[in-house]
């Protein structure tokens, strides 16, 4: 089998896997457990920017980034040099304990790229090693802070796999089964798609009617506001399908939070650090969290998460929270290139200007084949709809076989989130792949 279009540097040059990436699975599968259930028989040895060479020498696009965490591409210079000047240095010091090099420099910049809002108190940062840390935190200082127990979120999130995440998690069943009982207290609302917003409805009105109609009927019937800590939403759903929710939605969230004493967290781990090009996609509707959780993009693939919570509401004591590895100086350095260089290298912009290509000719081939029904997303975080979950999965695995690394989301979407730093003609390879893909399966 060969693969190789010209001039572009995909290149499958052998069966898939290839014999040496074969004898590595057979390795891998006699000891590691069961449960990671790989995706691809892919064993990489090397990455560079938007391209992964596995051990057998073939060479795919990368439109997925290690789930949306590669954001300045694979091996980014200034990264790279970043990591290896610490690691010269001081690669651990505990963060708990000491003041750790990088850690004040690191919640300096994200101070500085916090959305701004009508709350004038700044913002406090608590450094972690992964999303489902940062919700974890979250949701502990919002039960601290306010003194209440239960906790809304929305069918179709994805907040993490640890106890207190996973009980707002409700994207896929096979994800909670078997790990009941869970966080008592938790709600989960439906979580609208601007899509379905009726044509001759203004979808401002429309999304502030989909939260007020849902949370007036649990306030009313088994949930009292005044026993509710926090709303917990991402901005735009990543494991449910890429659901962009409708103008007005959030904003009457915001001011039903105020209007009861309730927190709202924004889960920004896979929406933050440019993707839909700004710092964080709630900032598409102008609204200002009380906490913000974040991590995979922010660190281009070294382990740093975080929360970001207004200081009015970091009100916990000494010692409430903790973590021994949050903030390491390795991770603190590379967040920190991280963010310089999606500043230095407009990759904000150019995220919303590759989206919007992309999504204007996935458009353009949803009217080709009726195996694509929807096209949504912002910026480089691109949801692909097609008509059934056998559909999507093979689009998937025939773009693996072609070259091209995609993943599935929700019950029968593939999703695009790709390096932030995706050119015009990486974009046009994609998606040429995945345009003949998709047309030969009809």
């Amino acid at each position: 089998m060969s693969t190789t279009t010209q001039a572009n540097r995909i290149s499958i040059t052998t069966p898939l896997p290839g014999p040496k990436a074969a004898a590595y699975i057979a390795r891998d599968e006699a000891v590691t457990s069961r449960v990671l259930g790989r995706v691809f028989p892919l064993v990489p040895e090397s990455g560079r920017g938007c391209w992964i060479t596995d051990v057998d020498g073939n060479t795919f696009l990368d439109l997925f980034a290690g789930i949306a965490v590669c954001a300045t591409g694979h091996c980014h210079p200034a990264v790279v040099k970043a990591v290896e000047e610490q690691a010269r240095r001081l690669i651990h010091a505990g963060g708990a304990d000491v003041y750790s090099p990088g850690y004040a420099e690191l919640c300096e910049q994200l101070v500085a790229i916090a959305p701004a809002g009508s709350y004038s108190d700044g913002w406090e940062v608590f450094l972690t090693n992964s999303g489902t840390e940062s919700v974890e935190g979250a949701l502990k200082l919002a039960r601290y802070f306010t003194g209440r127990q239960r906790v809304i979120a929305f069918r179709g999130g994805f907040h993490g796999r640890t106890a207190g995440s996973l009980s707002l998690t409700a994207s896929k069943s096979v994800q909670r089964r078997g790990f009941g009982p869970l966080l008592a207290g938790v709600e989960h609302l439906a979580f609208p798609n601007r899509d379905d917003c009726p044509a001759e409805v203004d979808e401002s009105v429309w999304g502030r009617q989909q939260a007020e109609r849902q949370f007036h009927a649990i306030f009313e019937t088994t949930t009292p506001p005044e026993e509710v800590a926090a709303i917990v939403a991402e901005p735009i759903q990543g494991e449910g399908g890429y659901i962009v929710p409708p103008a007005g939605f959030f904003p009457a969230i915001r001011e039903l939070c105020d209007r009861h004493g309730i927190l709202f967290i924004a889960d920004e781990v896979q929406t933050g650090f440019g993707r839909t090009g700004k710092w964080f996609a709630i900032e598409h509707w102008d609204v200002q969290p009380d906490i913000i959780c974040m991590a995979k993009g922010i660190s281009s693939g070294v382990p740093v998460g975080g929360f970001m919570a207004r200081k009015s509401v970091a009100t916990w004591s000494e010692g409430a929270h903790g973590s021994t590895w949050g903030g390491t100086p390795i991770g603190c350095a590379a967040a920190r290139a991280t963010i310089r260089v999606i500043e230095e290298e407009g990759l904000m912009e150019n995220a919303m200007a590759q989206g919007e290509w992309l999504m204007a000719r996935f458009r353009e081939l949803a009217q080709e084949t009726p195996r694509l029904v929807a096209v949504r997303g912002m910026g480089l975080m691109i949801g692909l709809e097609t008509a059934d979950k056998a559909t999507a999965k093979a689009w998937m695995q025939g773009c693996f076989e072609r070259g091209v690394l995609t993943l599935t989301a929700g019950a029968k979407s593939l999703r695009l989130a790709p390096p932030l730093i995706l050119s015009r003609n990486e974009a046009e390879i994609g998606f040429g792949v995945m345009r003949d893909v998709l047309l030969a399966l009809d």
